[in-house]
């Protein structure tokens, strides 16, 4: 399982011509837009819902500081247990918007090695929707938060898993 979701991680950011639902696709040398974290402030706040397999999902994003986002993902295998986690970064880069993360199993082991993590940079900003190479944040409604991320899995297809997530207040 580890190894699968390695796989799917580390090649989130490989180029893809199918036709996806949610996340944009751009050509590898396209140049991010001019965004900063104040258009982000929809994103602030704790949100529960779908991830994996139906399983329960949890995403959470502070207020900025300085000029960084942080943010954490759980995925759940069940109601009781922990698949995996990311830690998040989103921060300002050159007049542009770029997420970071690592993940971690369970027991905090990390999948990307210590200087490693995985990268999405900007390639369009909209009123509530951020869409980064292979990843798309966005509202879903007025209490909602759909997060996609193109993955490529072990055998070489390339699918989107999408998260569905409700705010909790």
């Amino acid at each position: 399982m580890r190894d699968w979701m390695m796989i799917a991680a580390a090649l989130t950011l490989a180029p893809s011509s199918v036709a996806a639902q949610e996340v944009r696709d751009t050509p590898e040398d396209h140049t991010p837009p001019p965004a900063s974290l104040k258009q982000m402030g929809w994103l602030v706040g704790h949100w529960s819902g779908t991830g994996i397999g139906g399983a329960p999902a949890h995403e959470s994003w502070l207020l900025p500081t300085g000029n960084t986002m942080v943010g954490t993902f759980i995925q759940m295998k069940d109601e009781t247990e922990i698949m995996f986690t990311e830690h998040i970064y989103l921060m300002e880069e050159e007049g542009s918007l770029v997420m970071r993360l690592k993940h971690f199993n369970a027991d905090l082991t990390a999948w990307e090695d210590k200087g490693g993590m995985v990268t999405f940079k900007l390639i369009a900003l909209e009123d509530c929707a951020a869409y980064f190479r292979a990843l798309t944040l966005r509202c879903d409604g007025d209490n909602g938060l759909v997060a996609a991320v193109r993955m490529k899995s072990a055998g070489g297809e390339i699918s989107e898993l999408v998260f569905r997530f409700e705010r909790v207040e």
